[in-house]
């Protein structure tokens, strides 16, 4: 990211990736309840979602909550958390941790790209990411839209057994479900959040409004993820559909967004857009705020190491 003074050293890869997978895991510990009342708000009209719960309606971000806490238990809330820290794990790490390292790829080192090639980037990186984490995202969706209640069988019990379960009836296909539409919302997410978490910070520190710490993390990060949610929701809500439909329920994901748009209208797109706000903003603010001191406190460490090192040898 930007910010770094012409005397410091840029982190090595390693440092970043670590940083920014746990930085991710942290944002979706505090921020998992909304993500997951997101899902059901988005899967709201969906026959089998109407069907598994009848007599019951979503209506906005905390009455989604507030039924599922009343229905389900607050348990339900981190229906798939194990799913979803497998998933930052394996996608964060990438979209994030190597995005300063392939923006350099292409501009060959040099000082500040231009905006064509931070979009150039983030939906590089976007790609990369989705294409090995799509498992992880396809069992996370699937458990935050299964029901916890009595007398509604439940689909799977665990994460492991999700992945097993999905493998043997669906095959390696019904893993990577949704992967195109995925990439697509990644390849807007990345670049929306990256590159307006890059510009918008830069621009702070240009004109000097705020120094590179904790209030400036905070604005930017809040920025961008206001940004990246009008950009992404339409795609967002196809992908969380067309991933947890069961086999035969749409022939693609551009067949799951015309029944959408036939069916439902085009407000169907934004279904659940105040939770991807609220989810979005949040988690941009604390993943950023931590990466930025986790990937600091990393740098420190390893200069202390650096030293010891070098007083032995």
């Amino acid at each position: 990211m930007v910010g770094l003074k012409p005397s410091e050293v840029p982190p090595p890869l390693g440092v970043k990736v670590l940083s920014a997978g746990t930085a991710a895991c942290i944002a979706d510990l505090v921020t998992f309840p909304l993500d997951t009342a997101k899902v059901r708000l988005q899967i709201q009209g969906e026959k089998a979602a109407v069907e598994a719960a009848k007599n019951i309606r979503y209506r906005g971000v905390l009455g989604t909550i507030g039924t599922m806490v009343r229905t389900e238990g607050p348990r339900s809330l981190y229906n798939g958390l194990v799913a979803g820290l497998h998933r930052q794990m394996a996608f964060a790490s990438i979209r994030i941790g190597f995005y300063d390292n392939v923006k350099q790829f292409y501009t060959r080192g040099k000082e500040n790209p231009g905006v064509t090639v931070r979009i150039l980037a983030g939906c590089t990186t976007g790609a990369m990411a989705v294409s090995v984490a799509q498992p992880t995202d396809v069992v996370k969706v699937r458990f935050q839209a299964q029901l916890n209640l009595t007398g509604v069988e439940r689909r799977y019990g665990g994460a492991l057994q999700a992945y097993r379960q999905i493998f043997r009836d669906e095959g390696l296909r019904g893993l990577w479900k949704g992967t195109l539409p995925n990439i697509t919302r990644n390849a807007l997410v990345n670049c929306t959040e990256l590159v307006t978490y890059d510009l918008i910070k830069e621009a702070i520190l240009k004109h000097k409004l705020l120094t590179d710490n904790l209030p400036c993390h905070f604005v930017s990060a809040f920025g961008a993820g206001f940004c990246t949610t009008v950009i992404a929701s339409p795609v967002d809500v196809v992908k969380t559909r067309y991933m947890n439909s069961p086999p035969g329920q749409y022939t693609s994901a551009i067949n799951c967004a015309w029944t959408m748009l036939t069916k439902e209208g085009p407000t169907a797109f934004y279904k659940g857009f105040v939770p991807s706000f609220l989810r979005l903003g949040s988690w941009n603010v604390v993943m950023f705020v931590s990466f930025e001191q986790l990937k600091r406190a990393m740098m420190v460490s390893k200069k202390k190491v650096d030293v010891s090192e070098s007083l032995l040898v």
